[in-house]
């Protein structure tokens, strides 16, 4: 579909809009004038007054004429970056535009996501066009080499060149504007139950004080009407949606096509198996590594919080091969914006061989001028005042003192239950206490579940076993980590570890066990707590 086309088909649904809230005032105003003539004139004013609530949103809706900016308060995100600052990426990206035979952007901004798009901010309902702007995420150029990073970018110049910017512009305001009506006769609907809950449970409660049974509370008729409107306007929303989004997703598989005959068929199927894949280990690092040191009020060093992914992706290289080979399989919906992964690479991969594969095979992150200062710039630019604030250690440091934090936070509930019984929360003092015969008296200050709770006797000593015993090996951990004898090590490719004195690993467990069994023996744990 040509851009004329598509252009005449988000106008006609704009439009629908309008004329939707046209037909709804029309019937608004027809009940009101029926009612003055064959209703008594108190229940007219009535319907008057509810007319003219029920107007309100239709015509807020229908004279929202600002197309909504994505950008924040302080303007579109990311960091700019000038070609005097970037000069690889922004000829780059020129090339690629004029690849495509389109204007290059106005503006290139790196930002902290795994992603790639574009903007413009194309006035008259996209009639002119405006201020362009790429956003590049240096995540995304992590795990990318330079052929691919050229593919993607040659995808978003040929969103560009299809004019999908451009007209995005009437799609979102249709969106938006239908939405929010919809938002203003839900947030009616729910103020008008909530009043009429408040007044049956008012009732009620007299009711109660005077001896008589409450009635159910029953609000299923409060704010009908408004419920009404909105699920009329809701029924617009979705036809007007699954036909914006049925565009947006053949302006993916043109965008994908333009790639590929600019940047090579080989390197633009790669980018799209990679992306998933980058996606996911992203998410992952974030969770797992770069935040991991947050609670305990520590970042990685600068640079690294967005830039750091890049050695994850390093050691990981066969699980990430692993997923490469295997494309998600997603169930389309009619409300996609893009069509599934697999189904863009099959329709990649099944052109002609170009002869491209072997193209720039080097790191995207090569593209970027100062690299170190770049990723710490993105920095700045991304995180809050707040965490910048955080101090920073190196990865070794951080995984050490953010597992440590995590170890005494476990072990709080059992220090807690020590100190309740004996007025010392130290391990020594829950040692003792165990020494004494009190081990079931600390576990049942635990935390339990409702089953646990409900356990007597020795069912209530086996749920309570391996609570005490995680929490004994915790504050174990804690002492063998301050006496500096153990050190949570650092680690890539799996999961950080404790590393603990030789023969730990075998004798530390053993000892747990005798701790917490039925006749308690701490020995074994003093022995290897005293050790040197």
């Amino acid at each position: 579909m040509g851009s004329t086309l598509r252009a005449l088909r988000a106008l006609v649904l704009l439009a629908g809009f309008y004329l939707l809230g046209l037909i709804m005032l029309v019937a608004l105003a027809g009940i009101d004038w029926a009612a003055t003539l064959w209703t008594p004139g108190s229940v007219y004013l009535k319907l008057y007054f509810l007319s003219a609530v029920l107007a309100v949103p239709v015509v807020r809706g229908m004279f929202m004429l600002r197309t909504p900016k994505d950008d924040g308060e302080d303007g579109p995100a990311g960091l700019p970056v000038s070609e005097a600052q970037q000069p690889r990426l922004w000829q780059t990206a020129r090339e690629l535009a004029a690849g495509v035979s389109t204007r290059a952007p106005d503006e290139i901004r790196l930002t902290a996501d795994m992603n790639a798009a574009v903007s413009e901010d194309a006035r008259f309902l996209g009639l002119l066009s405006g201020t362009r702007r790429l956003y590049l995420g240096v995540p995304l150029m992590t795990g990318l080499t330079e052929a691919q990073l050229r593919a993607v970018l040659a995808h978003e110049m040929g969103h560009y060149s299809n004019a999908d910017t451009r007209l995005a512009s009437i799609a979102v305001r249709g969106r938006v504007q239908v939405l929010r009506t919809i938002g203003h006769f839900e947030e009616r609907a729910g103020s008008k139950v909530a009043k009429e809950r408040a007044r049956q449970e008012k009732k009620a409660e007299k009711a109660l004080a005077k001896g008589k049974g409450a009635k159910e509370i029953d609000t299923a008729g409060a704010g009908i009407t408004y419920r009404a409107m909105a699920w009329i306007y809701t029924a617009y929303a979705k036809l007007y949606i699954r036909a914006t989004e049925s565009g947006s997703r053949r302006q993916e598989l043109a965008a994908d096509l333009a790639a590929a005959r600019i940047a090579g068929r080989d390197a633009t199927a790669s980018a799209l198996r990679e992306i998933p894949v980058l996606d996911g280990a992203h998410d992952f690092y974030l969770r797992s590594y770069a935040t991991m040191g947050v609670g305990a009020g520590l970042l990685p060093p600068r640079g690294e919080v967005f830039g750091g992914v890049r050695h994850l992706l390093a050691a990981r290289t066969a699980e990430l091969d692993e997923l490469r080979r295997d494309l998600p399989t997603e169930r389309s919906s009619p409300y996609d914006t893009h069509p599934p992964i697999a189904e863009r690479v099959a329709r990649i991969e099944a052109l002609p061989d170009d002869g491209r594969a072997s193209e720039q095979s080097g790191p995207a992150l090569a593209l970027l001028h100062s690299l170190d200062d770049t990723l710490a710039a993105v920095e700045e630019s991304a995180l809050t005042a707040e965490a910048l604030g955080l101090r920073r250690v190196d990865w070794p440091e951080l995984v050490h003192e953010s597992m440590t934090a995590y170890v005494e936070a476990d072990a709080e509930p059992l220090r807690r239950a020590t100190a309740e019984l004996t007025g010392d929360p130290s391990l020594v003092s829950l040692l003792n206490a165990v020494d004494a015969g009190a081990l079931w008296q600390i576990a049942e200050r635990l935390p339990k579940s409702a089953e646990a709770a409900a356990a007597s006797g020795r069912a209530a000593h086996e749920f309570a076993r391996p609570a005490v015993r995680h929490g004994l090996s915790k504050l174990a951990s804690g002492r063998l980590i301050a006496d500096g004898r153990a050190r949570w090590q650092l680690s890539w490719s799996e999961s950080a570890s404790l590393r603990l004195p030789q023969g730990y690993e075998e004798l530390l467990p053993a000892a747990l066990d005798a701790a917490v069994a039925d006749l308690p023996d701490t020995q074994p744990l003093r022995k290897l707590l005293a050790a040197h």
